[in-house]
């Protein structure tokens, strides 16, 4: 694909950044910050015109708007996945009904999402869930765990896998439900500490949590074909804006290497080099992917190269500070015992990058099966 930006998507793009240059602060308060970016219709470029109070822009423009955000130094986003996970499925799969109610507050940035796929038992294995919904007239009422659900302290709602129907396996009897997180006594988020320091992820129990009959998505029993369908909306224009934070990642590795000295070490320099043309290659790989070329098992080969590539990174970074790498602020004065400059905090954190959002084992699985049609893996023990 010829992925170029006419004179118009420069146009766009010029506007983004001198908006983005007055108003983004590092440090803002989130919840605010996506009320900002909602007051004047950056939330939702890619929907269709509808009425939700976004914006709509060309494919080309989204890039160049994920691409000036990434780079204007912005707090991260909170609204990220009622935006591009949730309000995609909806426009989807939803009802008319559904989407009047919740992609108005999205695009307003009124209302925050999270995502409860992952249950202790069944963390890649999404088919094996067993949090329950039973229903209630006009509820659905829910009891089950999910765990490192990202953003559930903060969120207003999460969308929901549960079991409808009691007896079925794998994906079966799934049902798409959409539950309101203020239920107290019903719902409880218990934020967990990662070794960062920092607590992202969350368990989340429901217990006799309700969901209205209207709130189910895709019906009673098509929770499979709707989860799915949102996985794969996880992996697009958003991941050229990633892409975009790796490169200032990146840059940051070499100062520090020249800093060090560890430059001069050609293991080092080829490490360095080998990790920059890996980057150019994820960055067409995903302009062919939006361009319609990627093929059934692009999302997952999008994953595979750059879980194992920030991964490295991540090693890389500390390969190259040397013996400074495991020491603490300069000034203990300023800072908790347990603060981490941002290259530390970036090698600790990237060692989930090959786990979440789909472990790496289970996307080279769904590249042989589905895609180079090898023989499915054997269920059960031998």
């Amino acid at each position: 694909m010829d992925f170029g930006f006419a004179a118009e998507d420069e146009e766009f793009r010029a506007e983004a950044r001198a908006w983005l240059f007055e108003h983004a602060e590092a440090g803002q308060d989130r919840r605010v910050w996506e009320r900002t970016l909602g007051k004047a219709g950056w939330i939702g470029l890619g929907w269709p015109e509808g009425g939700y109070g976004n914006r709509v822009a060309t494919l080309t423009q989204q890039v160049a708007w994920a691409e000036e955000y990434a780079r204007s130094g912005a707090p991260p986003r909170s609204g990220h996945i009622g935006e591009n996970l949730l309000a995609p499925t909806l426009l989807a799969h939803g009802t008319d009904e559904q989407k009047a109610r919740f992609l108005p507050p999205v695009a307003a940035g009124d209302e925050l999402w999270c995502q409860g796929y992952s249950e202790p038992g069944a963390g890649s294995d999404l088919a094996g869930v067993r949090t329950a919904a039973v229903r209630e007239g006009a509820y659905y009422r829910i009891t089950g765990q999910k765990i490192w659900t990202s953003l559930a302290h903060e969120a207003n709602w999460c969308f929901v896998l549960a079991r409808t129907e009691p007896g079925s396996q794998r994906h079966h009897g799934l049902t798409f439900l959409l539950v309101p997180m203020d239920q107290p006594g019903c719902v409880e988020v218990r934020p967990i500490r990662q070794m960062t320091g920092t607590s992202e992820f969350n368990e989340v129990f429901f217990d006799g949590a309700r969901a209205r009959v209207e709130h189910v998505v895709g019906g009673e029993g098509g929770g499979w074909k709707v989860a799915m369908s949102l996985l794969g909306f996880e992996r697009g224009v958003s991941t050229l804006a990633q892409q975009i934070g790796f490169a200032e990642e990146l840059g940051r590795v070499v100062r520090a290497a020249v800093r060090s000295g560890a430059v001069r070490d050609p293991v080092v320099r080829e490490r360095l080099v080998r990790q920059w043309a890996e980057l150019r290659v994820m960055r067409w790989n995903a302009l062919r992917t939006l361009g319609g070329s990627g093929g059934a098992g692009a999302p997952s080969v999008a994953k595979l190269l750059w879980g194992g590539w920030h991964q490295r990174l991540g090693e890389l970074a500390m390969q190259v500070r040397g013996a400074t790498a495991g020491v603490g602020p300069a000034d203990w004065s300023l800072a908790s015992p347990y603060e981490l400059d941002a290259m530390q905090h970036q090698f600790l954190f990237s060692r989930a990058d090959t786990i979440y959002g789909g472990s790496d084992q289970i996307q080279r699985t769904i590249i042989a099966e589905r895609v180079l049609g090898l023989p499915r893996e054997p269920k059960g023990g031998v």
